[in-house]
Parts: C-alpha cells; sequence; structure tokens
C-alpha cells in the first residue's frame, strides 16, 4: 500500500486528517511515524506558500508523496491578525488561554458585527516527481467574548458560530469535521487526489 505523509507533529490534527481522508487506499502517517525529523522555516507571505514550503521539503527528505497544511485565524478587526503567525502569535510556547484572552481584550467594547472572523486552512501536495497542488478551506464566523467549549483545541473555544449558538470548541468531533477550515480542505484535497488518480 501506499504510503502519504501527513507533514505534522500534532496529534489532535492528524486524528481529523484520518477521519477524513481514512478512505483513500493508502497509509496515513505523521512525520513521526513515518521516522522524519525536520524543523522547517515557513517564511512564506500567505497560508499557501507555507503549505507548499513544508509539503516539498518533506517530500525531498521522505521521497514519498506528502502533504502539509499551514492554517490559522484571521480578525478582520485586527487586520487579519493573527493570521500566518497564528500558531507564534504571543509565542510558541504560550499557551492558548493567554492568547485567546489577549485577542479578546483587544476586541473589548467591539460590536459583533465588526467581530467577524475566519479560520483558513490551506493544504499543499508534493509528489516525488516535481509536481506540487495547493487547496484552501475556510470556516466563518466571529470572535466570542469568553472561551467556550472543551472539545476543540488552539482558538476553537472563542471562534462563535452565529447561525449554531456554539463555539467550534462545542461541537462534536462529527459536527466540527463536517464544517471546518481543516474539514473542507481535506475534501477538496481528497477529490482532487482522487480527480487526478494520483493515487
Amino acid at each position: 500500500m501506499k504510503r502519504l505523509i501527513f507533514a505534522t507533529g500534532n496529534v489532535n490534527k492528524m486524528l481529523e486528517i484520518k477521519e477524513i481522508l481514512g478512505e483513500l487506499p493508502v497509509e496515513i502517517l505523521s512525520m513521526k511515524e513515518a521516522g522524519i525529523e525536520a524543523d522547517i522555516e515557513e517564511n512564506g507571505s500567505t497560508f499557501e506558500e507555507n503549505a507548499l514550503i513544508k509539503a516539498k521539503e518533506i517530500c525531498k527528505l521522505a521521497g514519498e508523496m506528502v502533504l502539509a497544511d499551514d492554517s490559522g485565524l484571521e480578525i478582520d478587526y485586527l487586520n487579519g491578525e493573527p493570521g500566518i503567525y497564528s500558531a507564534r502569535y504571543m509565542g510558541e510556547d504560550t499557551s492558548y488561554s493567554i492568547k485567546n484572552k489577549n485577542l479578546m481584550d483587544r476586541l473589548a467594547g467591539v460590536p459583533d458585527e465588526q467581530r467577524t472572523a475566519r479560520f483558513v486552512c490551506a493544504i499543499a501536495a508534493a509528489f516525488p516527481d516535481g509536481r506540487s497542488f495547493v487547496v484552501r478551506g475556510t470556516i466563518e464566523g466571529m470572535i466570542g467574548y469568553e472561551e467556550r467549549g472543551k472539545n476543540g483545541f488552539g482558538y476553537d473555544p472563542i471562534f462563535y458560530l452565529p447561525e449554531k449558538g456554539v463555539s467550534t470548541a462545542e461541537l462534536s468531533s462529527e459536527e466540527k469535521n463536517s464544517i471546518s477550515h481543516r474539514g473542507n480542505a481535506l475534501r477538496k484535497m481528497r477529490e482532487l487526489l482522487e480527480h487526478e488518480e494520483l493515487l
């Protein structure tokens, strides 16, 4: 069976990936499971550029098909911050409860209609023959006034979905995967891989 390496060490992310891509006729491995160690500088200016940098570098090391993602939160009132710096916002070792509180504090007094935000996920695929593809998935919402829910990770507890009346951290994993930015991008990537007969 062919192997597909997903360039992440994030356990939560791998669960999501395996749930959505599980039907593909490939063995899906994290970098750790594939025995690959690499620290890649993501110095692109967009989610797409960073995902491609990661996918291509790991593909060179592995000599196998690689998927990589770059994702983050864009808050319109804050000119798109934290954006591509979402994971590094306030320092990589800073807890998300501190990051979330900081973002809510920066939006203090800002009315609902100006608290619009979206999660963005770009997923890139790189192949040993040099081909590469990238897709984007998004989910629109707003920044809430308090952390809510325990099911998500990262910024999920403050990302509120007005039409559902919950934060993304209050959704079950099935509900979240069906509408999330990563879920949307993974489904687009699955369609592309199947359509292009890349597997």
